[in-house]
């Protein structure tokens, strides 16, 4: 367990690490991604710094997209598919995952569902595609 006075501290650190996450080399990237890693999967910080980031063409980068990369593989090793899914599908923490997991646009929703297939996690996408197949089943009248 993490001292409570470094909580407020390492979540900081997550922010400002993940809006300057273009200046770090790829192996600093691995590093620091690995380490929040592990720090959620431990609970030692909130999930809700998952809130900054952003996984769509507009406002993610190369370095962000790999950062999340790395994040979630490393987060699907150390704590099994199934509880990272079950742990995102809390709906206390909606809020602070729409940004990687949108639902608010079909092309970042689909983009979402591509790059998480992409990178060998899609199972995690599940919400994501019924809810593009429902948007997509309603008629043009049934969305105003």
């Amino acid at each position: 367990m993490i001292n409570k006075v470094y909580v407020g501290h390492f979540q900081r650190i997550f922010i400002d690490s993940y809006t300057t996450i273009h200046r770090l080399e790829t192996n600093k990237l691995r590093n620091v991604a690995k380490l929040f890693a592990h720090l959620l999967s431990t609970d030692a910080i909130s999930w809700e710094v998952l809130a900054t980031c952003r996984v769509d063409e507009k406002h993610s980068t190369s370095s962000s997209r790999v950062f999340i990369k790395i994040l979630f593989q490393e987060l699907s090793e150390l704590m099994g598919v199934s509880k990272l899914n079950d742990r995102l599908k809390d709906p206390a923490l909606q809020p602070a995952l729409e940004g990687l997991f949108p639902r608010y646009d079909s092309p970042n929703t689909l983009y979402a569902i591509k790059f998480f297939t992409t990178i060998g996690l899609g199972g995690l996408t599940g919400d994501l595609r019924r809810h593009l197949k429902s948007e997509r089943s309603l008629s043009p009248a049934d969305q105003h």
